[in-house]
């Protein structure tokens, strides 16, 4: 590390400092906490998730107690409240810590129990409405949709001319893209399929992309009152696939999936594929690996909190060409060119792993992961997976 200012004496002039312990700000400063992090935790008797290293979790014959970090925000869930403070006790001896109580807001968003429905909602209206005041979206006219139906972007409508460049210099997108980043991750997977397609600009953004960013912003602001609830459905563990062919202009499709959980999902994602599909069905079994991946570490997740899951897991697919071609590889001369790593979806199919099975298109809920929908219809599938104004 190069010396401070007037910290060499004369005579020491290239020597450099010796970093004995991290430095808030460094590269390696988030590793050095989280080994530090992770004695304390080991020392007190937890064991690190092997699928997820920011969960620790103890076990003893009576209580078991699960502690998620982020950073040095901690949330604590317990099989009773003695087992809870028994913990901040703990873990006080090693680091100063805040004691917030019951948990209501943990890394900007809100959290709200109801021990009646045995529910949990998560709505981040604060953060959102800060974001729309700072893009000059609070007070504007309502938007239902985040994209409308039917429109595309591409790299066409980016500044081609220096006077083009130069009108775009001083407009946020990157930050704007970072900022909507934030909520279609953690609260609002109804917005995820717009962003994906418009962080695809970042480099080189036109003014019809920022126009849309905002469109977005302005949705996300009409909407600020929705809220994702987990525990209104059946105990079951499920998986929705859909792809949408070659519609953007880049004709790369677009791979949607959706993981739920107590009717709620926990996992959800919308990319553009890697790899040009030849037909629906190509592009449909490209996105069945997507939940494949997603299904398989919840189930791990789950296995190492509670105990693992022994029956195969359901995945929805609304397109029966890309069912037969996990099912079974009888179709081989029409399905080599694909990707290896494409294929291990049918090996998860054949030892019961995953189930896969036939949804109509419009009851699948990954449907909205791939393109805009129409308002109903958007709705619909929202309210299928728990996000609504309740």
């Amino acid at each position: 590390m190069h010396p401070p200012k007037r910290y060499l004496k004369p005579g020491q002039e290239g020597m450099v400092c010796r970093l004995l312990k991290c430095l808030y700000g460094l590269k390696q400063a988030g590793r050095g906490w989280h080994k530090e992090m992770s004695s304390a935790f080991e020392q007190i008797g937890f064991s690190k998730s092997g699928v997820d290293h920011s969960l620790f979790v103890r076990r003893s014959e009576t209580e078991q107690t699960a502690v998620a970090v982020a950073t040095d925000d901690m949330a604590i869930a317990a099989t009773s409240i003695d087992a809870v403070r028994r913990f901040k006790t703990e873990i006080s001896q090693f680091f100063d810590i805040t004691d917030l109580g019951e948990i209501h807001w943990f890394l900007s968003f809100e959290i709200r129990r109801n021990r009646v429905a045995r529910t949990i909602s998560i709505n981040q209206r604060n953060y959102i409405e800060v974001m729309a005041n700072k893009f000059g979206q609070a007070n504007t006219k309502p938007v239902y949709l985040p994209m409308l139906p039917g429109e595309n972007f591409s790299k066409d409508q980016s500044p081609v001319t220096p006077s083009q460049h130069f009108a775009m210099r001083k407009i946020p997108y990157a930050e704007g893209i970072g900022h909507v980043l934030w909520p279609v991750m953690v609260t609002r997977p109804d917005a995820l399929c717009a962003v994906g397609i418009l962080a695809q600009f970042v480099q080189n953004p036109g003014m019809v992309h920022w126009n849309a960013l905002m469109r977005v912003i302005a949705y996300l602001n009409t909407t600020k009152d929705y809220w994702l609830t987990f525990g209104q459905g059946a105990n079951q563990l499920e998986g929705y696939s859909d792809a949408d062919w070659a519609s953007q202009p880049h004709r790369h499709s677009m791979s949607g999936c959706a993981v739920l959980l107590h009717g709620a999902p926990v996992a959800w994602s919308a990319r553009k594929q890697s790899l040009i599909a030849l037909s629906t069905a190509e592009a449909e079994y490209i996105a069945l690996t997507s939940v494949a991946r997603e299904v398989l570490y919840v189930k791990a997740l789950i296995g190492e909190l509670y105990e693992p899951i022994t029956s195969p897991i359901p995945i929805y697919c609304d397109n029966q060409g890309a069912i037969a071609l996990a099912s079974n590889d009888k179709f081989h001369a029409r399905t080599k060119h694909i990707d290896l790593r494409y294929h291990f979806v049918r090996e998860l199919n054949r030892d019961s792993t995953l189930d896969l099975q036939y949804v109509p298109t419009n009851d699948n809920l990954a449907d909205a992961f791939t393109k805009a929908l129409p308002r109903p219809h958007l709705e619909m599938l929202w309210s299928n997976m728990s996000v609504d104004c309740t």
